[in-house]
C-alpha cells in the first residue's frame, strides 16, 4: 500500500488515543512507517473479537457458578487473553495454567499463585478467590 493510500477513517476505537504507526511505500518504493487514525475495517473486525471475548466470558462465568471450572477462566476472556498467553504472561507453562482451571486443582492454590494471577488480571485477591459470593465482578471497574 502507498502512503497515499493509508486509510483515515477515523474509527471511534482510537478517540482519544490518536494514531497508530503502519507501514507502507514511499514515493521511492520503500517501506516507511506513517501514521494512520483507523480503518473502518479493522473496527469492525475489532468490535467482533470483543464480542466473541464477551460470549466466551459469559459462557466462563456460567461454567464457574456451576463448579465446572475456575475464576482464572473467566479473567482470562474478561482481559482479552487465551491459556497460551495467560501462561507466557505468568511465566509458567501452559499444562499449569490449564490445570488451574480445575476448580479442585484451584481451591489448593497458594495465595502467593492466586496473588500473581490477581495482579495480572488486575483485580483484588479477593475477587479472584470469593468469585462466587461477587458474581457481579467487573474488572474494568
Amino acid at each position: 500500500m502507498k502512503i497515499d493510500d493509508v486509510p483515515q477513517d477515523q474509527i471511534r476505537t482510537f478517540k482519544g488515543y490518536g494514531t497508530k504507526a503502519v507501514y507502507a511505500v514511499d514515493a521511492k518504493g520503500r517501506y516507511t512507517k506513517t501514521a494512520t487514525n483507523g480503518w473502518e475495517v479493522e473496527e469492525v473486525v475489532l468490535r467482533d473479537v470483543l464480542a466473541d471475548f464477551e460470549v466466551l466470558a459469559a459462557q466462563a462465568k456460567q461454567r464457574v457458578l456451576q463448579g465446572k471450572s475456575s475464576p482464572i477462566e473467566f479473567f482470562v476472556y474478561k482481559r482479552l487473553m487465551d491459556i497460551p498467553a495467560l501462561a507466557q504472561a505468568m511465566g509458567i507453562a501452559r499444562w499449569r495454567v490449564r490445570r488451574h482451571l480445575n476448580p479442585k486443582v484451584f481451591r489448593k492454590l497458594n495465595d502467593r499463585m492466586l496473588q500473581r494471577y490477581a495482579d495480572l488480571f488486575r483485580i483484588q485477591l479477593a475477587a479472584l478467590k470469593n468469585f462466587k459470593e461477587n458474581t457481579t465482578i467487573d474488572p474494568d471497574s
